[in-house]
């Protein structure tokens, strides 16, 4: 079994500054950092250039629009709670996050739909109304 090699003397750094700039740090980031740390960089900048950076579209919008990129393609579900917790950290609401969301059902389908609602569901604390009649357990459509 290979053993992981000492990170580059920079990475603990860079993988600090990420979290700072974004709010979050996912594993593969933490995984890139040790074991191809170049990559990393090269991927982060994209990232920096595409979403971090200031533009024309204000941080909340964007955190909108990779909440609901990410439930389309079935994306998992800490990395949708991420971006989740960074937009209600930015001020959206859990509203405007669900409305987000639910965009998805006509162009991805109920399966997508239902992994972002449970990521959603998680983050917001929300809960649903039980039936009072007999039913078997439907489950969250994710497990």
């Amino acid at each position: 079994m290979p053993t992981d090699p000492a990170p580059p003397q920079d990475a603990q750094a860079y993988v600090d500054r990420m979290a700072r700039d974004r709010g979050y740090v996912l594993d593969y980031h933490k995984v890139m950092a040790q074991h191809d740390f170049e990559v990393l960089r090269a991927t982060n900048q994209l990232v920096q250039a595409a979403y971090l950076a200031p533009r024309t579209l204000p941080p909340a919008t964007k955190e909108l629009l990779f909440i609901l990129s990410l439930t389309v393609m079935r994306a998992g579900k800490g990395h949708i709670q991420s971006h989740i917790r960074v937009a209600l950290d930015l001020g959206v609401t859990p509203q405007e996050i669900l409305e987000a969301i639910e965009i998805a059902l006509p162009e991805a389908g109920i399966v997508a739909f239902q992994a972002g609602l449970d990521a959603w569901r998680e983050v917001v604390g929300a809960s649903g109304v039980e039936p009072t009649a007999t039913a078997h357990q439907g489950g969250s459509g994710t497990d």
